[in-house]
């Protein structure tokens, strides 16, 4: 199960609208909607009543051509009352009636909608009312036309209106929106001009007493509270490292004193010089952790091999019994703009993890044009613990009850951010895990291990 050279996992970023066009939106949806509501409203209410109209003048009329057949003695049988057509048929005529217009023969009392195509082709629509009595059957016929085409006309309007407003609602918003941005816009520019300050200026006086001058004036807390923690930080960091140089350095000069004697005996020797390497790798971390607690990256030109080879040379000498082979492939000359304690606790982290976890076998440090490989024999590692190795304080499930916080990987992260390296691991072959420290990022060719995250923990992290 590979995985990716790479220190961070990658995010997917969404794609989020900004305030200044959710506000306009927000304008443009409510003229929109409100609009759209009116128009249907308006349409319904007029068609509507115009039906209700009309259906009032075509009972009131059929009736009064009723009133006049009769007085008229069924003489009135076809006119025009109030611009409505008006037929009377006697029962005599009903046969005829069913020939001529079999759709009014059939016809209920009431109102109805009669609608169509005349012998030319022209489209038309009327209202019909029927009346049936056993004197005469009564229809007056109501044409739509006009009606017809002043409702087309009228809706025609309506989404004109609906456009124009919905227009309008676009113009306010843009207003608005800029009138309502235009202090958190400011704001922002504020606080961008701030950038890299270490003492930025107050941002309240600048806004006036309402929501935006309260937000300046919690930024302006915050800002405050913010440069005090990283003030007593760098306080502390430069103290620690003044405080802990003076003992490192006193401890340094009087292991060289002691290693110059000639009479010393060899255990008393071997001891001193691990104590000497204790110094230096104390030396190493602090000066590395300033850095990191400082996002300063200091610069040098630090011999790969000669860093390594003095690794190797600590730990053979704490192996003690143990049946582990430590040696190096590769060629040497490949060079880091870094400091040598910068890339010693890197490098430092990756091999003593490797060997404080293999048993037995061999811890191999292979040499690349542009990257370091640590290959051990060990047990590898779990799916958990490929996934979790960069989080601080995680110990994996190989760390059983050996010391370490699990810090130590944490820490080989922070300084390949802060140089532009990338550390990652992958499974060994048969067994055991491959570290590799990579200087010069490969853009260009496809990496062997994903998942983006390392899999494999410093000696400190405990990760196994």
């Amino acid at each position: 199960m590979p995985a990716t050279e790479s220190s961070k996992p990658r995010r997917h970023r969404r794609f989020r609208r900004r305030l200044r066009t959710r506000i306009i939106l927000s304008f443009v949806l409510l003229g929109f909607g409100l609009t759209l509501l009116l128009a249907f409203s308006a349409n319904w209410v007029r068609n509507r009543v115009e039906e209700d109209l009309v259906v009032d003048a075509i009972n009131q009329n059929i009736s009064e051509y009723q009133r006049r057949y009769v007085e008229s003695g069924g003489r009135e049988r076809d006119l025009r009352v109030q611009t409505m057509r008006a037929y009377a048929f006697a029962p005599d005529k009903f046969a005829q009636l069913k020939v001529d217009q079999p759709e009014w023969y059939e016809l209920p009392n009431g109102i109805h909608t009669v609608s169509g195509t005349d012998q030319d082709g022209s489209p038309f629509s009327y209202w019909l009312a029927v009346q049936k009595t056993p004197e005469a059957w009564f229809f007056i016929a109501y044409d739509k036309t006009e009606s017809v085409k002043a409702k087309s006309k009228f809706n025609n309007a309506l989404v004109g209106v609906v456009v124009v407003f919905t227009a309008i609602s676009l113009l306010i918003g843009w207003w608005s929106a800029s009138r309502v941005m235009s202090p958190v816009s400011e704001l922002a520019a504020r606080l961008r001009a701030y950038r890299g300050s270490s003492n930025p200026r107050p941002l309240a006086p600048h806004f006036p007493q309402d929501e935006v001058g309260e937000l300046a004036k919690a930024l302006d807390d915050y800002s405050g509270r913010l440069t005090e923690v990283v003030q007593r930080d760098r306080e502390f960091n430069a103290d620690v490292s003044h405080e802990l140089r003076t003992p490192l350095a006193i401890i340094r000069g009087s292991v060289e004193l002691m290693l110059s004697r000639p009479d010393m005996d060899e255990k008393t020797r071997t001891r001193i010089q691990r104590i000497q390497r204790a110094e230096q790798q104390c030396t190493d971390l602090i000066s590395a952790l300033l850095l990191l607690s400082r996002n300063e990256r200091g610069h040098g030109n630090t011999d790969v091999a000669r860093v390594v080879d003095q690794l190797l040379d600590a730990h053979r000498a704490t192996l003690g019994g143990k049946p582990l082979v430590l040696r190096v492939e590769g060629e040497g000359g490949v060079t880091v703009d870094s400091p040598e304690a910068a890339l010693s606790v890197a490098l430092g982290n990756l091999i003593g993890n490797a060997v404080k976890y293999t048993k037995e076998g061999e811890v191999v440090v292979r040499l690349l044009p542009d990257a370091v490989e640590v290959i051990d024999s060990g047990p590898g590692l779990s799916k958990e613990d490929a996934a979790r190795l960069f989080e601080r304080g995680y110990r994996g499930t190989h760390a059983g009850h050996s010391q370490g916080g699990g810090i130590g990987l944490s820490i080989v992260s922070r300084l390949c951010a802060l140089y532009g390296w990338q550390v990652g691991v992958r499974p060994g072959e048969p067994k055991g895990v491959v570290a590799t420290l990579r200087f010069t990022p490969d853009r260009g060719a496809p990496s062997d291990e994903p998942g983006g995250m390392p899999s494999r923990a410093p000696e400190d992290a405990d990760a196994r």
